[in-house]
């Protein structure tokens, strides 16, 4: 059995640093670099790119809404056409910057990931534009939503995510952030989350309720000193549970 790591990467731009990137990449299996709408800039993917080549980490793009003040987690009413052109203009940055290898996956952010997830036409939208870059590109997008919905049907490959700090409502979204509870804190609780995701194949819901996942990639975070501890806590439980950790 495997699964893979993923983590958002490169959202620092200018004066402004966040997130401990070097570190992380030692420990996940594939890296979503900011695109510089919701965050990053040139100079951060640049780097991030070289980073993520030097530890043999899969690269993939992380584009978003163009809200910088946001963070990109703000809801913005885009038509398809604009939102398939963003995707195509920040798949391009950053594919330029990568020497010639291919993206391998493309993960939306924020507000575009979580509204995509319910939203057909937008996740439509999304797909569309990987797949006019290359067709090839794996599609990552929350299990069971809309994002995996429309991968198929534009012919994309795609990796079902889950989230090891998240709390999970019952139709198998997530509980948004700003509501009570949304993250979970408790570090022991979230490592058997993952377990029992990863070889179980089910969640347990904010109402009791059981919620069958199947992942292939699991969402982690690194910005800050104690969620770092937490991503070599969850890498190093998969290996003791005979789980490999590989990019999918």
């Amino acid at each position: 059995m495997k699964i893979d790591l993923n983590c958002d990467l490169g959202e620092s731009f200018g004066r402004y640093s966040l997130g401990m990137d070097e570190q992380v990449l030692a420990v996940i299996t594939s890296a979503n670099i900011a695109c510089g709408f919701h965050a990053g800039d040139p100079e951060v993917m640049q780097k991030t790119v070289a980073l993520a080549h030097k530890n043999q980490v899969a690269i993939g793009a992380h584009p978003g809404f163009p809200d910088l003040v946001g963070f990109g987690r703000r809801k913005m009413q885009l038509t398809p056409a604009a939102v398939q052109a963003d995707i195509i203009y920040q798949l391009g940055a950053l594919q330029a910057f990568c020497g010639g290898t291919p993206l391998h996956h493309v993960k939306p952010h924020g507000a575009l990931y979580n509204m995509a997830a319910d939203d057909l036409t937008l996740a439509t939208a999304i797909c569309n534009g990987i797949a006019s870059v290359d067709p090839s590109t794996s599609l990552i997008g929350l299990a069971n939503s809309n994002l995996i919905k429309a991968a198929r049907q534009v012919g994309l490959p795609y990796a079902q995510e889950v989230f090891a700090d998240r709390q999970y409502l019952p139709n198998g979204r997530l509980v948004p952030r700003n509501q009570p509870n949304a993250m979970i804190a408790d570090e022991d609780i979230a490592v058997q989350r993952v377990l029992r995701m990863g070889k179980d194949h089910v969640v347990t819901a904010v109402d009791g309720s059981e919620v069958s996942i199947i992942p292939d990639t699991i969402c982690v975070h690194g910005d800050g000193p104690k969620a770092l501890a937490f991503v070599k806590r969850i890498h190093a439980a998969l290996i003791e549970n005979q789980v490999a950790v590989t990019a999918f």
